[in-house]
């Protein structure tokens, strides 16, 4: 690994297959810490575990799909270690050994515990297992085990990563070591993007855009967007502030959006004129991207050539730090 300005950087997603526009700014930021930092983004598939643990007949090609996407957005295996959370067996067992030292009662307050566990009940699946609660600790291993400085992280992780760093403390305090650094969160400012019908970008919801989706698909896309219903014809007075066509249109059409705006506003644009523009600015954003990724798809063996180097790679880090728990904790 190249020598490093700022120190190690450690994220990872969850593996569901194609990522969406949602996605992106989130993939970019990744792509612009690995010139200043050592990163290590992992593929989250034992967190996939946690929620769609009946669900897995996907998981494997959902894997090659979101690294595929990766590659395309610019994360270069020769910049950081891209690899599979569990090729690397050593989340496991560190996992395991914070689980002697972590008290319930931490996982138990942690927000989106509780939070989760009725969303998915009233959806008529029971995730109160043992995996579920401990996830937030498996999330601190999967940080501490390279011993990362920064975690990119949104505000909703931030209790997560709080965590890991009272885990951190105490290992430290428990067995007087300074083993373990305690990582701060690199918070990026990543616009939510709403789906086609204005509630949350997801594929469950089928309502997204992904980073390969064709100009087709991306016009079919944008066709469903929800516009201001109070508006009934091209020449009506119209309300950008309601229209999820113009949150999009301050992303891909920035320097034209409050022109956008006014003429909206004074009736003076349909919605199937603006409807065509953002289409075809989305379209010539992702372009690049799109045809990237046809060129790794295209290349047999390749993701997985990249996830196994990353995980020896991942692996050798991670095995270093194990040997420094085993022996601050008398297991040699």
């Amino acid at each position: 690994m190249r020598e490093t300005v700022k120190g190690r950087i450690l994220s990872g997603m969850r593996p569901t297959g194609r990522l969406h526009i949602g996605h992106l700014q989130v993939l970019e930021h990744w792509a612009a810490l690995q010139e200043e930092y050592e990163c290590f983004y992992m593929v989250a598939d034992w967190h996939a575990l946690t929620t769609t643990f009946d669900e897995t007949r996907e998981l494997a090609q959902n894997i090659r799909e979101m690294v595929l996407d990766w590659l395309a957005v610019g994360l270069d295996p020769k910049k950081s270690v891209l690899f599979v959370q569990s090729h690397v067996k050593e989340h496991a067992e560190l996992h395991l050994l914070f689980s002697m030292i972590t008290p319930q009662s931490w996982l138990e307050r942690v927000p989106t515990y509780k939070e989760q566990v009725q969303q998915f009940s009233q959806a008529g699946k029971d995730i109160s297992t043992y995996g579920f609660l401990g996830y937030p600790l498996l999330q601190a291993a999967d940080i501490l085990v390279y011993k990362a400085d920064a975690v990119p992280v949104g505000e909703d992780q931030l209790p997560h990563l709080e965590l890991c760093r009272e885990v951190a403390r105490r290992f430290n305090h428990l067995y007087r070591v300074k083993l373990f650094p305690e990582p701060q969160a690199k918070l990026a400012e990543v616009p939510l993007l709403p789906g086609v019908d204005g509630r949350k970008m997801s594929k469950s919801y089928g309502n997204e855009i992904t980073l390969a989706a064709s100009p087709e698909e991306i016009k079919q896309r944008v066709r469903q967007m929800i516009t201001d219903p109070a508006r009934i014809h091209p020449t009506d007075p119209g309300h950008p502030e309601v229209c999820v066509v113009d949150l999009y249109q301050k992303i891909y059409n920035a320097e034209a959006v409050a022109d956008q705006e006014e003429r909206c506003r004074r009736g003076q644009v349909g919605c199937v004129p603006c409807k065509n523009l953002l289409a075809e600015k989305i379209s010539a954003a992702l372009a690049p991207i799109r045809e990237r990724r046809q060129q790794f798809a295209a290349r047999p063996g390749l993701v997985a050539e990249i996830l196994a180097e990353g995980a020896a790679r991942a692996a050798s880090v991670a095995a270093a730090t194990l040997a420094e728990v085993r022996q601050a904790m008398g297991l040699v």
